[in-house]
């Protein structure tokens, strides 16, 4: 059964424009669920609004929502004046510049969705839009409407198709240095980077994400399967926790020689000691500076 379009309008570059549609490119209904039971029945509970001055259940046709002024003040608004709410990226993704891909952060990308033509009368505009971007090499701006909330968008050619990214809004993103601010660019020990380089190298692959498997989802399959057998839940062995590194070159050292499958001697050559390393320019610096 094909997904359902989570969007449907016109896609238009300057005069050109033709019909499309939006469908997530990500699907989580496979993933494991619990509803939550009644321990005494056995039977499901469902959740059920309640008026925070009475304490009564509130019937269905007495919800809506309201819009706080001030205090315990509200505004009411109806779901129909909500829908009646239209702007241009409503019903339109127009694109509004061009930029490289390269160009965008990656902390600002959220959701992509796949953006295809909704009929045969749109595919040919369709495909000299994709074709155009994919030859520049170019990723499209522009914006949509999507679940009453207008959002910045990046549409960039994909496969047969087009693949469109919602992005955040600058003010939702927190800037790097609020969280690393406190952390110095100090000078390193060009020993220890090379050995976690050299790890680096021995880790290199081909990307490749059907090998990614959901395995705390599989721990609770079993789970669900003893049980239904009657079957104790099975115990799972503890993970080892990692600890702080006390000495960092033979931890990177060992590392290396389990990738490589030998003792690490031969790919990294042995530590000096400090007397026999040579200077940097701040300790040669220092040192001339003792001497004078």
């Amino acid at each position: 059964m094909a997904p359902r379009p989570a969007w449907k309008g016109y896609l238009k570059l300057s005069l050109v424009s033709c019909a499309v549609e939006l469908t997530s490119a990500t699907d989580h209904s496979e993933k494991v669920s619990f509803r939550v039971i009644n321990r005494k029945t056995g039977n499901t509970v469902r959740r059920q609004y309640i008026d925070s001055v009475s304490g009564k259940p509130v019937d269905t046709d007495d919800e809506v929502k309201g819009y706080e002024i001030g205090g315990d003040e509200y505004l009411l608004i109806e779901e129909d004046e909500i829908d009646a709410v239209q702007i241009e990226s409503s019903h339109t993704l127009s694109i509004e510049q061009f930029v490289d891909r390269a160009a965008i952060p990656q902390i600002y990308f959220d959701q992509p969705y796949y953006l295809s033509p909704s009929d045969e009368v749109s595919e040919e505009a369709f495909a000299v839009i994709r074709e155009a971007m994919a030859k520049q090499k170019k990723a499209g701006i522009a914006r949509i409407v999507l679940y009453r909330r207008e959002r910045p968008v990046m549409i960039e050619p994909f496969d047969n198709g087009l693949l469109l990214t919602t992005l955040r809004y600058d003010k939702t993103v927190r800037q790097p240095d609020e969280i690393f601010d406190g952390l110095e660019k100090g000078k390193l020990d060009e020993e220890l980077v090379e050995l976690a380089t050299h790890i680096i190298e021995k880790k290199q692959a081909k990307f490749d994400p059907s090998g990614f498997e959901d395995r705390y989802e599989e721990a609770l399959l079993e789970l669900i399967a003893a049980k239904r057998k009657g079957k104790k839940p099975p115990v799972a062995k503890p993970a080892e926790r990692p600890s702080n590194v006390v000495n960092l070159f033979e931890a990177l050292k060992k590392s290396l020689g389990e990738e490589s499958g030998s003792p690490g001697k031969s790919a990294a050559r042995e530590r000096k000691p400090a007397s026999a390393r040579k200077p940097t320019k701040k300790t040669a610096a220092g040192k001339a500076k003792k001497s004078a």
